[in-house]
């Protein structure tokens, strides 16, 4: 097996949209989700993420390699609404009305891609604020 896959030549509009995609902020993602959704019907996938497993091509290997990246999401705020918004403008450097939001859509990932340190760090603070929170 050749390692053609990874030095894939990609036509220059498709990189650019790439590039875009993958720099939109949280609340960016969101809206370009439920763009989506209302105006073509297009629904992300269960997960969180397009999850999708090829068969194995003869690896001989059946372990999963080890998670390291989680995304932190936030399945509940609880009683204490406030206190969850609040921390979620801290972590995301949104505004006061966009971290109300985002909590208000619960179940959301506040934070995805990050380390297992940093995501039970924040999965405790969210916690200890009143939110109930999942590591995925």
């Amino acid at each position: 097996m050749s390692d053609d896959v990874a030095t894939a030549d990609f036509a220059p509009e498709i990189k650019e949209m790439g590039d875009k995609i993958a720099s939109l902020t949280l609340k960016q993602a969101k809206e370009l989700s439920d763009y989506l959704k209302d105006e073509y019907d297009i629904e992300p996938a269960t997960g969180g993420g397009m999850m999708i497993a090829a068969p194995g091509a003869g690896d001989g290997g059946d372990a999963e390699p080890e998670q390291t990246e989680f995304d932190v999401v936030m399945t509940g705020f609880g009683d204490k609404k406030l206190n969850v918004v609040k921390l979620v403008k801290t972590i995301t450097g949104g505004t006061l009305m966009e971290s109300k939001k985002l909590v208000e859509s619960a179940p959301v990932a506040i934070k995805e891609k990050v380390s297992k340190e940093e995501g039970e760090k924040l999965k405790a603070d969210l916690e200890e604020a009143g939110a109930s929170v999942e590591l995925k």
